[in-house]
């Protein structure tokens, strides 16, 4: 039934085989070393492929964690309208390029290699009577081909030992089963307790191994994610459910499939380590590259900021207020400015227009000067003088006269 499952892992497993029987030819437990190691590599050679959806599920998981705030004001905002709070939520994942199906992916392609191997492992010997099994003599169980492998090559899966016991053996095997790992009429060559010297200490270090894995990656994630309690439940089930789920099936698995666990754990710490510590590498040169922007835009120590210059001030027909205009004898003088002497500097004069124009503000302890004023006292008195000294000039000739 699930022969496009079967085929793949037993071909993968064979390649591996056949490379390692090459390196090992002959050897005490040679045998046993090229198919435990056959076994390691179908793990490395799996996640070597989910490598690239393993990455993209650390990205989505921390970009989730990003948005996680707006989707928690999502779902309080539209507690009562379940139709909307699902549009909203997946209209905001899509603007953030959020895909929850790639934080499953690479858990999703294990489950079905997982099953895979362990049938496999199981079809090496079919003596059994239990789901998935035939019910095969010892006999016919060793003349039987295993998918990919010939009839010859499972007989040599079947005498292969590791640690002095065979691959497929488990802790709770009927001894009815044992026939098969040995040619028919030899006596058993191994013991139940040695299945168990082997199995549980293989359990114990898979168990111990998945916490520490969740542990690291549960350590990496940030304070506001914790506090969400789906969360918090997820993080209890990778921390302790599932270690704990490896020794209470542990009995159940052939010696091939913890040692299958075994290697995968080895390879997710190393996988973790390698992507997290290039994730931070990258948020940290985003950073600094952050920094060097906001730094090359910032001013200078010491220079002034380059504010923009005012237009003058105009008055209403659109002229300047200090439009200058000549006088009858061809000075120059300001017009439109009341009080100040035509005979001043053009800077006096200017001076004194900008004082005394209309709207300007007086200067401290300055009198107001009211519009069509005459000329300044000092003007005044001068002029005075001056006629005083014609007149006397005049009475003085007519006198002589």
């Amino acid at each position: 039934m699930l022969d496009f499952i079967y085929y793949p892992v037993s071909g993968i497993m064979w390649v591996w085989h056949w490379l390692f029987s090459h390196v090992t030819p002959n050897s005490p437990g040679g045998d046993g070393i090229a198919w435990a190691l056959s076994v390691v590599f179908l793990v490395f050679t799996l996640r070597a492929i989910l490598y690239k959806p393993f990455v993209k599920q650390i990205r989505t998981t921390k970009k989730m964690q990003e948005i996680n705030p707006q989707l928690q004001a999502i779902r309080k905002k539209y507690a009562k309208d379940r139709v909307k709070m699902t549009e909203e939520m997946q209209k905001l994942q899509k603007e953030h390029g959020f895909n929850p199906m790639l934080g499953c992916l690479p858990m999703l392609l294990q489950i079905p290699v997982f099953i895979g191997l362990f049938h496999v492992l199981r079809s090496f010997n079919r003596m059994g009577t239990g789901m998935g099994q035939l019910g095969m003599s010892a006999a016919e169980t060793r003349s039987q081909g295993n998918y990919v492998f010939s009839a010859e090559q499972v007989q040599n899966f079947l005498d292969a030992r590791l640690f002095g016991v065979p691959l497929s053996s488990y802790l709770v095997e009927p001894a009815t089963e044992f026939q098969a790992f040995v040619e028919p009429g030899s006596p058993i060559d191994f013991t139940r307790p040695q299945i168990a010297f082997v199995v549980i200490p293989m359990m114990i270090v898979a168990s111990i191994a998945t916490h520490l894995n969740s542990r690291a990656s549960v350590a990496r994630q940030p304070e506001a994610a914790l506090e969400n309690p789906q969360t918090r439940m997820m993080n209890n089930l990778a921390l302790y459910v599932f270690p704990i789920g490896i020794l209470v099936t542990g009995p159940f698995f052939p010696v091939a499939i913890l040692l299958y666990w075994m290697s995968n754990n080895i390879w997710t710490y190393g996988q973790q380590h390698i992507v997290f510590g290039h994730i931070a590498k990258e948020e940290e040169e985003a950073k600094l590259l952050k920094q060097e922007k906001l730094k090359a835009n910032a001013p200078k120590p010491g220079a002034r900021p380059d504010r923009k210059k005012k237009p003058a001030a105009t008055n209403t027909n659109g002229a300047d207020s200090t439009n200058v205009s000549l006088s009858k004898d061809g000075s120059s003088d300001k017009a439109g400015t009341d009080g100040v002497d035509a005979d001043a500097s053009p800077d006096e004069s200017t001076t004194a227009a900008a004082d005394t124009g209309a709207g300007a503000k007086p200067k401290p302890g300055q009198k107001p000067t009211r519009p069509g004023a005459g000329a300044a006292p000092g003007k005044k008195q001068n002029h005075n003088r001056g006629s005083r000294s014609t007149a006397k000039r005049g009475n003085k000739r007519g006198g002589k006269r």
